[in-house]
């Protein structure tokens, strides 16, 4: 991938001298704080332990002054409204060709349409729809998910109208996961569109920051990419709220800071975020990185690398966290997070092979290193703890030698100043809480508490998610460390659907999960205890997290805590307290009806026995692709089975063959309607269920092979 004459010198420059500032700003404080750490120490100690437990805190000390320096210029910035460097005219008119992808993988499809009606809607007022078309890109590998997604791709054609340029395509071959996709679009269509707009499944923009970025981008032609900052929503278990309330308060203030910090070499989250096409199909391919095990194969945080990748060709990336509209959902519960983390672990952790690649900024190295860290740091964590406690427990069982030297006349008594280490772990507290106190007295000055609940409500909930924060933040330590454990052991992470909704943590799922860490937390904190009592209450903070996680992860994922807490304005976000208007178009954009079905039947069942589900995936499919003896004999051996013991008779493998090919399915569904009782129940039992066809099968010439 060759690189071009780079743009945008002044950005560079600015953002190299302010990131050479920020390292020294995150190193001085980790020198200090380790030297303050040895003198803490009892002396005199184990020589070689105390040297590792001061480099440890050191470095951890260093890692979460990074959050307090971010956000202390995120709060300068939003608190003189200084505005960002990206500078267009209010509004234009242009012709730039839009392209809003929406890739898939197993998600509601139903809940998937109704978020592209409602940007289609919101574009549409706005005056911007004729610059946009959309694209819902399936990698669905389930035959129900396959059909339903068609099914309803096709309702919400009928209900934007024959001029909708809605198209739907779903891969057959998914590799590169979710960059593959965003790949095949753009080896197919991407010649026809001047930006790109990557959307997750359960993503929202308004019309206006759509256009808005257009024009962004228009105006600023050395800009490769543009990523807004979206805030969540939609959240109503305890969990979702508190993490909803949290994002929204104090986002704003970190995006500001890495906005000040980055400058044009900024972050790429892979969505909600307009990329300019050209240039991110010549220099973003990625590759797939040689060996085998968790380091090799594909790439799987794709957006780090490609942010990168532009910004090596030349290209400016900025964040752009002034444009408000934009908008995700998050996971509802703790254990939903964890899965979560546990594919972006093995996702950041794999970029150490990127670090030191030929032509990448020092910035984008240091994006490389920090998102390692994210997970590597609580692997650190936890060997401070363990040095710490084997510090205590050798103290303890090994008698003091007080004369260490030969020819001493005096001893030396064992000398450590525990108020030094209270001195240590309050400043710690400071650096992790200052962050929360600037965005509190910003919301504040800015007059932006209404939109939280009001003062009250505001610092109530900041003092609750505070506290949640605080018990969840041990448990979260330990699952990062096994995730970092389980990636340099070489074990890769399964790619599975995300979890939406208001899903709920049940208790046999939170012992399994967090029983493990209870377990530890009771054996560890018990030696301990038996050892040096007054060690144990510098560590119960830690341990009884972990004994807390299994009734606290339960009771955070229930809905009924959330709205409890919504009905006493806790955890109240602006969009909640006054919603916007994308809302109220995606509300109605759910009770909206769907595709008129002639039964009852869904997914592989519907496109089987539904005659207007049938031609709908039929004419999506394209003419049967082989005509090999050997597959159409196949083919018809699993129709016969089919017949012969129902759909049971299939497995997930074999049905997904059978709706691959248009003459399979249209065979078998001739058939099925041509059986005769008995065999006809297990295909047409509770399945018939005629209803009134009012609307029309869509065109289907708005369909992308």
């Amino acid at each position: 991938m060759s690189g071009a004459t780079r743009r945008g010198p002044a950005s560079r420059h600015g953002g190299m001298w302010r990131g050479l500032l920020l390292g020294l700003l995150v190193l001085i404080p980790g020198v200090v704080a380790g030297e303050f750490l040895l003198e803490v120490l009892p002396h005199p100690g184990y020589t070689g332990l105390n040297d590792a437990l001061a480099i440890v805190f050191g470095f951890l000390f260093g890692w979460i002054s990074i959050g307090l320096w971010i956000s202390l210029a995120g709060a300068v910035l939003l608190l003189f409204r200084t505005r960002s460097r990206l500078m267009a005219p209010a509004s234009t008119t242009g012709d730039a060709r839009v392209a809003l992808v929406v890739p898939v993988f197993r998600e509601d499809p139903h809940a998937v349409c109704a978020r592209v009606e409602s940007v289609y809607r919101s574009l549409e007022a706005a005056g911007r729809l004729t610059q946009c078309d959309f694209f819902l890109l399936s990698d669905s590998n389930d035959a129900d998910a396959w059909v339903e997604e068609e099914v309803a791709w096709a309702g919400l054609r009928a209900r934007l109208g024959i001029e909708a340029r809605v198209y739907y395509r779903r891969r057959h071959i998914n590799i590169k996961r979710k960059s593959g996709n965003i790949a095949d679009f753009c080896r197919r269509w991407g010649s026809q569109y001047r930006y790109m707009v990557v959307l997750d499944a359960d993503s929202l923009m308004t019309g206006e920051v759509l256009g808005r970025l257009v024009d962004l981008m228009e105006h600023n032609p050395s800009v490769g990419l543009i990523q807004t900052l979206p805030a969540a929503i939609h959240q109503d278990t305890l969990f979702g709220r508190i993490q909803q309330f949290a994002s929204r308060l104090y986002g704003p203030v970190f995006a500001a800071g890495l906005h000040f910090w980055h400058m044009g070499e900024g972050h790429y989250w892979g969505h909600n975020a307009i990329v300019r096409v050209a240039p991110f199909m010549r220099h973003c391919a990625l590759p797939r990185l040689p060996g085998s095990g968790a380091f090799g194969g594909e790439i799987m945080s794709h957006d780090f690398v490609e942010a990168a990748l532009l910004r090596r060709a030349g290209w400016e990336v900025w964040l752009e966290p002034g444009l408000e509209g934009s908008y995700e959902e998050t996971p509802p519960t703790l254990l939903d997070e964890l899965k979560r983390d546990r594919r972006w672990a093995q996702g950041n952790i794999q970029h150490t092979r990127l670090i030191f690649a030929r032509g990448f900024v020092p910035l984008h190295r240091a994006v490389f290193v920090n998102g390692i860290m994210s997970y590597g740091s609580s692997l650190l964590w936890l060997a401070f703890l363990l040095l710490s406690s084997t510090e205590v427990v050798l103290h303890v069982l090994v008698p003091p030698r007080y004369f260490p030297h030969a020819h001493v006349l005096f001893p030396v008594w064992p000398v450590w100043h525990p108020q030094w280490a209270a001195t240590l772990f309050w400043f710690t507290l400071a650096i992790l809480f200052i962050p929360k106190l600037m965005s509190i007295a910003l919301a504040i000055i800015n007059r932006r508490t209404r939109g939280f609940g009001g003062v009250a409500h505001l610092l109530a909930g900041v003092l609750a998610e505070s506290l949640v924060s605080a018990l969840l933040a041990p448990v979260r330590m330990l699952f990062h460390t096994m995730f970092v454990i389980s990636v340099l052991m070489g074990r890769k992470t399964p790619w599975g659907p995300q979890v939406r909704g208001n899903a709920s943590t049940g208790w046999r799922e939170a012992v399994r999960y967090h029983g493990p860490g209870t377990a530890l937390a009771i054996a560890w904190g018990g030696l301990i205890y038996g050892l040096s009592p007054a060690y144990f209450w510098w560590l119960l903070p830690v341990m009884g997290a972990w004994v807390a996680a299994i009734p606290l992860s339960v009771w955070l994922s229930r809905v009924g805590p959330g709205q409890a807490a919504r009905r006493l304005g806790l955890f109240v976000t602006p969009e909640e307290a006054h919603p916007p208007a994308l809302m109220r178009l995606y509300q109605e954009a759910l009770a909206a009806p769907g595709f008129t079905r002639c039964t009852a039947a869904r997914g592989f069942l519907a496109a089987i026995v539904d005659p207007g589900v049938n031609a709908l995936h039929c004419a999506l499919l394209r003419p049967s692709d082989s005509r090999h003896e050997g597959t159409v004999l196949s083919r018809q051996q699993l129709i016969l089975a089919a017949i012969k013991d129902g759909p049971a008779a299939l497995d997930a493998t074999e049905r997904l063959r059978l709706l691959s090919d248009r003459d399979s399915t249209a065979a078998l569904h001739w058939q099925v309607w041509a059986l005769r009782a008995p065999r006809a129940r297990y295909w047409l039992a509770d399945n018939i269920t005629m209803t009134t066809v009012e609307q029309p099968t869509p065109p289907i010439a708005q369909v992308h092979h």
